[in-house]
């Protein structure tokens, strides 16, 4: 085991003058420890002594029996007449098959409603105003059933839903209407009642449904057995209030990773976001019902801390901050603060008309020339504005979803990877270019899933290094150092028609003409560029727009005036392909984005927004978890990425430098943190910060 111990510094205060105490980080712990967390944290990814046992309020042995027992009832079948001689009562049977229809249930709703919010523009003929017109379009929407045509011979007019392939269930919508019912009897039917086969193709939540149903039962009967004497689990073991400003927590085994998610945890004010007065460790009461969140929730819109600043407001784009009289380094010195929503192209005229003081502005050539152009000595940092360059902690990609982009449903298969390797071919011959013009010397190109400020990341000189997607589909090197761009660009497309064919298209005379079950000649790439084509990959795509159109394939660009749509696109799980880039933390842990049961939807982080579910994967993350050895972590991290590659979800673009410019003439730059740096930012002291008189 391994044991961390954190101690808080004494005299503390939150915002509002309440005290800091080891209560207040506990309560942060079991909140990100309640088994109905859903968010970014992944504190619940380490083996805390007791965690599993008090998630499932069971003891290790009652859960392995009721995890046997269910494994038994399952695999009895739903026909099974319980005997004396089973492990089970008729009532546990009974039980655990409804919970199996439960997720059958609720993942025919889901479908349902999918259709409803995103393709109800197609709904001609269906009333979906009704239950049974909202039921009978997400049944024809999902490709098993529809309207039969007025002219047929029969069932003229009549909403006709397949169930298996001789089968049918015909509905006149008026006095026999379709109901989530027969939505679920009918995949039932398709699917043979394999649950785990209808998620694996089906699903839109992407929950493994039959591991969710075991668990819920296991949920509900373990803590009821007799050997829990009706109390369940009170505490996570692993976890020992010391005294008022101690707490020690206990891991089995080490993982290197740990110590920055249980010691670099925010302490979250348990008398703002939760109860109190509820409130006792000793008794197993840590300021909230066990399973319930909501009060977490409702707040998060209103947040509260413990540092210099306290949130006031957010109206028309703006943040409003006060600085926080009870801040321990001492009250800021700046008294107000505003945290302005701005376009890009409009930060550095801010700060020279004085509407901003300091920018975060991401840097290009333009920029860069529009900031010398304003100082007199025609510098990037001169009487007017002050320009501060430091590498970023994390870096710029395409995502490519192994969910929406693949063959025949099977996100993993062979077919499937070769289509997004076509893709990634075309796309990564481009960023050269594109990213040379954009930021100059103020960024490069990077080719694996990692910021380059990692001492994990691989390095030109590292055996095995390769560029991202140049080799064919036989292995063979797609590119020489004597080709020009032109020709490389040609290369590209002659190399992705290798892959589009090993994935199932049909090529003739270099262009594809049919595609595979599941697959397409059309793809839409959202890239968040303001409306204005306003971003770093922005050249990348508009250029590989043509080169797939030269053989085949369509690339739409989707650039929306505002992020939060692409945010919306990608918390819903429906994106193809799209541009992003992630922030990342000090240790290189994968876990978050890239382990099986972190995409989104699934409850887990929802960070895995690839959809990339591999089970060698997952062991490897988990394995460069337990040592503290860096080279032999960063071994392990270079399969790791290769495997991420070799699923073609990620297409890296760029790592870039963070470029903050302040106002000369108005910020007291004396007093601006020195030595900047990729880990230590402007704001790390920001309570020292003056402005001019």
């Amino acid at each position: 085991t391994t044991k961390y111990t954190a101690s808080l510094r004494i005299g503390m205060k939150f915002s509002d003058g309440t005290p800091v105490t080891i209560d207040d980080l506990i309560f942060t712990y079991y909140t990100l420890l309640d088994p109905s967390y859903v968010g970014s944290s992944s504190l619940n990814s380490y083996d805390i002594v007791g965690l599993k046992d008090y998630q499932s309020q069971t003891t290790s042995d009652v859960y392995g029996k009721y995890a046997e027992m269910v494994e038994g009832i399952y695999a009895a079948g739903e026909d099974y007449v319980t005997t004396d001689a089973d492990s089970w009562t008729a009532e546990q049977y009974a039980d655990f098959w409804a919970r199996h229809d439960e997720q059958w249930a609720n993942e025919a709703l889901a479908i349902t409603n999918y259709c409803i919010a995103n393709y109800s523009e197609y709904a001609e003929g269906y009333d979906l105003s009704t239950d049974g017109g909202k039921v009978a379009w997400g049944i024809s929407c999902w490709g098993y059933g529809g309207l039969a045509a007025e002219d047929a011979e029969e069932n003229a007019g009549m909403f006709v839903s397949a169930f298996g392939i001789e089968n049918e269930m015909v509905f006149d919508m008026v006095d026999t209407i379709p109901t989530y019912e027969d939505t679920v009897n009918l995949y039932k039917a398709m699917y043979g009642g394999d649950i785990s086969a209808f998620a694996g193709v089906e699903t839109i939540t992407d929950r493994d449904l039959l591991t969710t149903a075991k668990t819920n039962f296991i949920n509900y009967w373990g803590p009821l057995d007799e050997a829990m004497a009706g109390t369940g689990v009170s505490h996570i073991t692993g976890i020992v209030r010391v005294d008022d400003y101690t707490v020690e927590v206990t891991t089995n085994g080490f993982e290197a990773p740990a110590v920055y998610s249980i010691l670099g945890q925010n302490v979250t004010p348990l008398h703002y976001y939760g109860d109190a007065e509820a409130y006792d460790f000793e008794a197993g009461n840590f300021g909230f019902a066990f399973g319930d969140l909501s009060k977490q929730k409702s707040l998060m819109t209103a947040p509260m801390g413990a540092g210099p600043y306290k949130f006031l407001r957010y109206e028309n784009r703006v943040v409003y901050f006060e600085a926080n009289e009870f801040y321990y380094r001492g009250s800021p010195i700046i008294a107000e603060l505003q945290f302005k929503e701005t376009a890009g192209e409009e930060v550095p005229s801010a700060l020279q008309t004085g509407t901003a003081d300091i920018g975060n502005m991401d840097y290009n050539k333009d920029r860069y020339a529009e900031v010398a152009s304003y100082n007199s000595n025609g510098l990037k940092t001169g009487d007017v504005i002050t320009m501060n360059l430091v590498s970023n902690l994390g870096y710029g990609y395409v995502g490519l979803s192994a969910k929406t982009v693949n063959v025949a449903g099977d996100s993993g298969s062979e077919a499937s990877k070769n289509l997004r390797k076509g893709l990634a071919t075309v796309l990564a011959v481009y960023r050269d270019v594109a990213i040379d013009s954009f930021y100059g010397d103020a960024a490069s190109v990077i080719n694996y899933p990692i910021t380059n400020t990692s001492w994990a990341a691989p390095q030109p000189t590292d055996e095995g290094y390769e560029i991202a997607f140049s080799v064919d589909v036989d292995g063979n090197q797609i590119y020489t150092a004597d080709m020009t761009y032109e020709e490389k660009y040609e290369a590209a497309g002659v190399a992705a028609l290798g892959f589009f064919e090993a994935a199932g298209y049909t090529v003739e005379d270099g262009m594809l003409t049919a595609a595979p079950e599941g697959a397409k000649l059309s793809y839409e790439l959202i890239i968040p560029a303001g409306g204005v084509g306003d971003h770093p990959a922005f050249a990348i795509v508009t250029n590989a727009k043509e080169g797939f159109a030269a053989i085949g394939m369509e690339l739409t660009i989707n650039d929306p005036a505002s992020f939060a749509l692409l945010l919306d696109i990608i918390d819903a799980g429906t994106q193809e392909l799209w541009t992003m880039a992630w922030n990342v933390t000090i240790d290189p842990d994968m876990y978050q984005t890239y382990y099986s049961t972190n995409v989104t939807g699934a409850g887990g982080t929802d960070s895995n927004h690839y959809f990339v579910q591999d089970a060698e994967l997952d062991q490897l993350i988990l394995d460069a978890r337990l040592s503290d050895d860096q080279s032999y972590r960063k071994a392990i991290y270079k399969q790791a990425l290769d495997i991420i590659i070799d699923w073609a979800v990620e297409l890296p673009t760029y790592q870039r430098q963070n470029c903050i410019i302040f106002s000369t003439e108005r910020v007291n730059l004396d007093t601006l943190t020195p030595d900047i740096s990729t880990f230590w930012g402007w704001g790390s002291e920001i309570e020292l910060l003056e402005m001019l008189p």
